[in-house]
């Protein structure tokens, strides 16, 4: 007897998938912003709440060490519970801190604020880009992904703001305003963001157990390579975010507000560009090849390697902004096609406790290269060895992708 022909996969309206897409790019937006700005704070911090560098250091890992850790686990939950639902309870519980971060007195409250961060962002990176994925099949997915990540790249931008606001005010300012603006929008999402048709397909709610998950997702050796890849990369990815503004700031002698601004706002444009370019490439490749999007995504990691090199290397600010621009924007090809990638080696129905592994080692590689900028700068070492390691990382991990071999595709077409 002839097996049983798969379903059909539900239809999606193509523009209720591109309203999810523009109401998670306001939250994304958010997302970054609230983590991001501490990092350029730090003089004014340190004049409110006084600490050493490595301590300020320590802020920034430590949220990404309790985000790694509960990455999985969050994902895992918006696996079985809804994505969308997880996505509105983040955004308010994430909002909510940042607004009481404004309120520490002391550095144990604000480390204690910023590792409660972690644990309430963990769980929307994952279940956003999973819901992206369940509205976005085939020829479409890697753009709605690129977009979205524009959007964190604008929320990493911004964070430059938090310096500019506080240099200019009290230093708790964008903490009460940003937390505050969070908590409005969660309010708005609960009468308009939805779970895609899909997602009950495949199998998610209460018949998606945490043991099957892994068990499938480990059981694919190019899953294990993609966790190893990502890791890696976020030694290049927080190495920029944490400590380029100090780094302008100390080499090219700038203010605090310029420096922020120049290590965020100057670098977005570029990264939008690289997210655009790397989601158009991706997408066209990944029709005529099943591993186009892991070909298009090794090579940008190839060039942006002599990029952070030349930037991290010179005396004259223009071409180290160069070069920090050339290697965000070849960077950002990693962005816009990671799930998308992620996607072709992992079971549908697990894709957001999927990335939210790939979360848990990219953000420690993350946490600990931040601290180790705070150490080094504590012991006057020069803070452009943090970026030799990042173009090593990045090296690496264009050879791990092409070692990546996609899952053969479901007889019903793309997931």
């Amino acid at each position: 007897m002839p097996a049983p022909a798969a379903p059909a996969m539900p239809e999606v309206r193509l523009g209720r998938a591109w309203l999810v897409v523009a109401l998670l790019c306001v939250v994304a937006c958010l997302n970054y912003l609230d983590r991001v700005m501490l990092t350029t704070m730090r003089g004014s911090i340190q004049q409110a709440i006084p600490m050493t560098d490595a301590q300020f250091g320590l802020l920034t890992s430590a949220f990404l060490w309790v985000y790694a850790g509960l990455s999985p686990f969050a994902g895992f939950l918006a696996d079985r519970f809804g994505r969308a639902r997880m996505i509105i309870v983040s955004l308010f519980v994430w909002s909510s801190i940042t607004w009481l971060t404004a309120h520490a007195q002391t550095y144990e409250q604000l480390l204690v604020a910023r590792a409660l961060l972690g644990v309430s962002e963990a769980c929307y990176i994952p279940a956003a880009l999973a819901l992206i994925s369940d509205y976005h099949r085939g020829a479409t997915r890697s753009m709605a992904t690129g977009l979205h990540m524009i959007a964190v790249s604008i929320g990493a931008g911004l964070g430059g703001l938090g310096g500019v606001i506080a240099e200019r005010g009290k230093w708790n300012t964008p903490f009460v305003l940003f937390g505050a603006i969070g908590v409005g929008y969660s309010l708005l999402l609960i009468l308009l963001l939805r779970d895609a048709p899909r997602a009950a397909l495949a199998g998610a709610g209460e018949k998606v157990k945490l043991g099957e998950s892994l068990r499938s997702l480990f059981s694919h050796g190019s899953f294990i390579l993609a966790m190893v890849y990502w890791g890696l990369l976020g030694i290049a990815g927080w190495a920029v975010i944490g400590w380029l503004p100090t780094y302008f700031g100390d080499h090219f002698k700038l203010s605090q507000g310029e420096a922020g601004m120049s290590a965020t706002g100057y670098l977005q444009p570029a990264a939008w560009v690289g997210i655009l370019l790397g989601a158009w490439l991706a997408d066209r490749w990944s029709k005529v090849h099943p591993r186009g999007r892991i070909f298009a995504v090794a090579i940008s990691l190839t060039l942006a390697v002599p990029c952070i090199l030349v930037g991290s290397h010179t005396n004259v600010f223009a071409i180290a902004l160069i070069g920090f621009m050339l290697h965000s924007a070849a960077y950002n090809f990693s962005d816009s096609n990671m799930m998308p990638i992620l996607c072709l080696v992992t079971d549908a129905r697990y894709r957001a406790t999927g990335y939210g592994l790939l979360n848990l080692f990219g953000c420690v590689m993350g946490g600990v290269t931040i601290y180790i900028g705070g150490m080094l700068r504590d012991a006057h070492a020069d803070l452009a060895h943090i970026f030799e390691g990042a173009a090593a990382g990045m090296a690496i991990c264009a050879i791990l992708l092409l070692c990546m071999k996609p899952r053969p595709v479901p007889a019903n077409g793309p997931e």
